[in-house]
């Protein structure tokens, strides 16, 4: 009987491809909408999903990264420029990125939620991001040769490589890159392009209902907002219609982190879920069953929170071990990561409601214990203060020190 039921709605409705690929079976999910299989979704044989723009402003992040450590090219207004790339200006390496409009800056600290009406504290939020860059060039670039002391900034060898520190021996280019996924990626896709705000605005509703598609697009604007948010993660995958969902090449930023806490059996099948929520909210659009879209608005909000969390313990956890065995520089790049995994708990979101788990008040004060008030920063931190961080990030979440700790 369900069969027969579903077909005519998959002609009516226009559920996804309704091909040999989408034959998930619909109950699990507590409604007759069917989970496709891959994330391809068409009207009268055409895609529907674009989100050329995410993929862009990854693909901008991993150059604008990479610029910190061209120490004989880079200065302070190149990767400002990066940052705040303007259409035209020959910022990066690609030239689809260069004739593009789109800017990492303009979308830092800028969703319809948080920040919308919150203008003083993105204003804040953005002026970090450029300290670090600053940072880098005024701070770490003349010391380049200079092997880093206490209060000193410089190089430290790490194994087989050569990490460059601040005084405090935080690495400014892992402070910025961690810092982006929650300040760009996370808020992006949870408190901006998934929220009701932003996927109900105007008539987004109505004509979802109808099937107005934008003006000379394939998609409404409903759908788009959503394949919006779901390009953030996967919008730099090989194969984006089916994203690698473990470590791989395809993204170094959101997508590779969450493989990582996947990676570990107390979180096993937290990339799954992700990706069928997403899978399964974009079928709901088609369906017009917005009370099942939100639900998967939420789960994908409460899994994106917990990879932040995980990792970010995870990094701190690292860095614990090495403190403990005396390797005290052979903390700080666990610990710059650290550092901005917890920056970016500003912008994780508690399921059904419209906080983050932490204000940036909290996160300030977290920052403020892994520093120390002191120049020597992460040159005095002690293995205790790490402990007391993680038990306050795991606390506000349903897993443990110990589970994040053994992620690999």
């Amino acid at each position: 009987m369900k069969k027969l039921l579903l077909l005519p709605l998959c002609a009516t409705m226009l559920f996804v491809s309704c091909n040999k690929d989408d034959d998930n079976d619909s109950g699990d999910n507590g409604s007759d909408i069917v989970t496709p299989t891959l994330y391809t979704f068409e009207r009268d044989g055409v895609s529907t999903v674009s989100f050329g723009g995410q993929t862009t402003r990854i693909l901008m992040a991993g150059e604008t990264t990479d610029a910190f450590k061209a120490f004989e090219t880079a200065t302070e207004a190149s990767i400002k420029a990066m940052f705040a790339h303007v259409e035209g200006a020959v910022d990066f390496s690609d030239d689809d990125l260069n004739s593009s409009d789109k800017s990492i800056e303009s979308k830092v600290a800028a969703s319809s939620d948080f920040f919308a009406a919150n203008t003083t504290e993105a204003a804040i939020i953005k002026g970090e991001f450029a300290g670090y860059i600053e940072g880098q060039i005024n701070e770490v670039f003349p010391n380049e040769n200079v092997l880093a002391a206490a209060g000193v900034a410089g190089q430290i060898a790490d194994g087989t490589s050569t990490r460059y520190v601040n005084a405090q021996g935080l690495e400014y280019n892992q402070m910025f890159a961690k810092s982006l996924l929650g300040a760009l990626m996370v808020d992006q896709i949870l408190n901006n392009y998934l929220s009701t705000a932003v996927l109900d605005a105007e008539s987004n509703r109505v004509n979802n209902d109808n099937d107005v598609v934008e003006e000379g697009k394939s998609y409404t604007s409903m759908e788009h907002k959503w394949d919006e948010a779901y390009g953030y993660i996967y919008g730099t995958s090989e194969n984006p219609e089916n994203p690698n969902l473990t470590i791989g090449e395809d993204d170094k930023f959101l997508n590779e982190y969450t493989g990582r806490v996947n990676d570990d059996t107390d979180f096993s099948t937290i990339a799954a879920d992700i990706f069928e929520a997403f899978k399964l909210g974009r079928a709901a659009i088609v369906a017009k069953d917005y009370d099942v879209r939100d639900e998967q608005a939420e789960i994908i909000r409460e899994n994106i929170s917990k990879v932040i969390a995980v990792r970010g313990i995870y990094y701190l956890q690292q860095a614990k071990i090495k403190i403990e065995n005396g390797e005290v520089t052979g903390s700080f790049h666990a610990l710059s990561e650290a550092y901005g995994f917890i920056y970016s708990l500003r912008f994780t979101r508690k399921p059904g409601t419209n906080d983050a788990y932490f204000s940036k008040e909290e996160v300030d004060g977290l920052l403020s214990q892994l520093t120390g008030d002191g120049e020597n920063g992460l040159w005095d931190l002690e293995a205790d203060t790490i402990e007391s961080i993680s038990e306050a990030i795991a606390a506000e979440f349903d897993f443990t020190v110990a589970q994040a700790a053994s992620v690999e």
